[in-house]
């Protein structure tokens, strides 16, 4: 039986926790508010300015995106956490390093010319000198409808193995393995490269049609003159394309002593007969790695917290893209200036409202990454290697990767953000933004379908949030998807819908408020 004097004090407590949501509320409410249009837009304007060129992981134009960002924290009053860092608290050295290929090739006596006859795409190729025999596998496939290798005795251990891209054919032109007009899943190319790896090839080559050969080429030549990325000491990661190196149908043709017309009506013939091991000749190859030291900058900003200090919450978005390519700057305005910007504005407004009294009663890390675009480098440094706050106090990962623009699924509604990762850690994070969305944005739908385990595009691994979820830390990443424009030189500002981006800048911050002032810490109650 509660006494009286219980009971009053029940009802006390019950009105001074109303009074403190009732507070929160209110208080969240005004410095959303800050969040505007007008901000967005000036930030973005620069961001992804033709003078910024891209901001590519190591140019000019991503260190003056991380003098802009500084710059602004500055003047807002957050501080610079990197303690061992003299020149600039705001700034995280990342190491890396580049990988650049020098290959040599030749065929029968004669030397072949990089991205003319061939283009080199694994940075795990075997080094050195070495002179081997070429075998044609077909299409490298080895299953029981089709088989390049049962019926014909092809050694390819400790050779140069060439396959050709596509799949086999029926007499109707469909798919021989999928009976349809799409190939079949199981044997695509990583899936035929396996297979030769496992049967002893040194080098695996996989011929294309000369037109896409020649789109690579022009697309590739710039990236592999410089080298590819990666963390000092690392691995830099694969080409999205199987295989060691690529080269164009017409040059496969003439090492088999024909031309490309006549191989194309030799395999449209044989159809489900496998003309493979057809080639005699010899390739010396001469590749050499050269790695060069480099070192770009994650920018941090923080705002620390009262009673619960300790604890860090992470804002983050990556404010690298891809440079310039083809003679085109890639502004990026998208991808990811509109998460850059919005992280700013969120710095600005958690800053106003600690100036004001209202400071978050948990700590606040403003990351922005580079190196993303890279194998999501940035984040991976400071998750992995360097946290400036440890790992154990970092309660939630909100991070931002292209919120400005709309999809094929939603051509004219706005109102919409993809939601990645909210309910793979955490119970209470996925609770907290479906409340936030119904309190304060009824109208902003939460699409979950690239959270689904199965999502083809795998977006839940292809962001930096994932680098924090790994280690158990409760993340969410927020997207738009893609569009036409993506990593094209047509992502600019003026595509950029900006009433979105100032209702889903809001909605985060409005969820990250939330986290910051709770009571409890976010409870990680599944596991990966």
């Amino acid at each position: 039986m509660i006494t009286h004097y219980r009971f009053r004090l029940f009802l006390v407590t019950l009105l001074m926790h109303g009074s403190s949501l009732w507070l929160r509320a209110q208080h969240v409410q005004t410095y959303s508010a800050t969040i505007t249009q007008d901000d967005l837009k000036k930030y973005l304007t620069y961001i992804a300015s033709d003078e910024l060129e891209g901001r590519d992981t190591g140019s000019k134009g991503i260190r003056l995106a991380a003098d802009y960002i500084v710059k602004h924290f500055k003047e807002w009053g957050l501080t610079g956490p990197v303690a061992n860092h003299a020149e600039n608290h705001f700034l995280q050295p990342v190491p890396l390093q580049t990988t650049r290929l020098e290959t040599t090739l030749s065929v029968k006596g004669k030397n072949l010319e990089a991205f003319q006859h061939y283009i080199a795409i694994n940075n795990n190729i075997q080094t050195g000198k070495a002179k081997t025999e070429i075998v044609f596998a077909g299409y490298g496939i080895d299953d029981e409808a089709y088989s390049d290798f049962r019926n014909t005795p092809l050694n390819v251990k400790n050779k140069a193995v060439v396959i050709l891209n596509d799949e086999p054919r029926n007499a109707a032109g469909k798919y021989l393995l999928s009976g349809t007009d799409k190939p079949s899943e199981k044997w695509n190319l990583n899936t035929r490269v396996e297979l030769l790896r496992s049967k002893g090839a040194k080098y695996v080559l996989i011929a294309i049609p000369n037109e896409t050969f020649a789109r690579y080429a022009s697309m590739m030549k710039a990236n592999a003159e410089r080298g590819s990325i990666s963390l000092t000491g690392g691995t830099p990661r694969s080409s999205r394309i199987a295989g060691d190196m690529i080269v164009p149908l017409s040059g496969v043709a003439s090492l088999l002593g024909t031309n490309q017309q006549a191989l194309e009506n030799q395999l449209k013939a044989a159809q489900n007969q496998s003309i493979a091991g057809t080639m005699k000749s010899k390739l010396k190859v001469n590749i050499r790695k050269v790695q060069t030291p480099m070192v770009c900058y994650n920018v941090l900003g923080f705002i620390e917290g009262t009673d619960k200090k300790d604890e860090v919450i992470v804002l983050s978005a990556h404010y690298d893209h891809v440079g310039i390519q083809n003679g085109q700057i890639m502004n990026g305005a998208d991808d990811d200036g509109s998460g850059v910007v919005a992280v700013m504005e969120m710095a600005q407004a958690f800053a106003q409202a600690k100036a004001e009294g209202k400071a978050p009663r948990r700590s606040i890390l403003f990351l922005l990454v580079t190196a993303e675009e890279k194998g999501l480098l940035g984040s991976q440094y400071y998750a992995d290697q360097n946290p400036i706050f440890p790992l154990t106090n970092t309660v939630a990962n909100l991070n931002i990767d292209m919120i400005g623009r709309m999809d094929e699924r939603y051509p004219n509604n706005p109102n919409y953000v993809y939601v990645i990762g909210s309910d793979r850690l955490s119970t209470d994070l996925h609770k907290i933004g479906e409340e936030i969305g119904k309190t304060y944005f009824p109208d902003l739908k939460l699409d979950y379908t690239y959270n689904d385990p199965n999502d083809p595009n795998r977006f839940y691994f292809r962001s930096d949030h994932y680098n924090f979820a790994k280690h158990g830390i409760p993340s969410i990443f927020y997207f738009n998807g893609t569009h036409q424009d993506y990593h094209q030189p047509t992502d600019d500002v003026e595509k950029i819908h900006f009433g979105k981006l100032e209702k889903i800048t809001r909605y985060i911050f409005t969820t990250a408020w939330e986290i910051a002032n709770r009571d409890e810490r976010l409870t990680v109650d599944k596991k990966q």
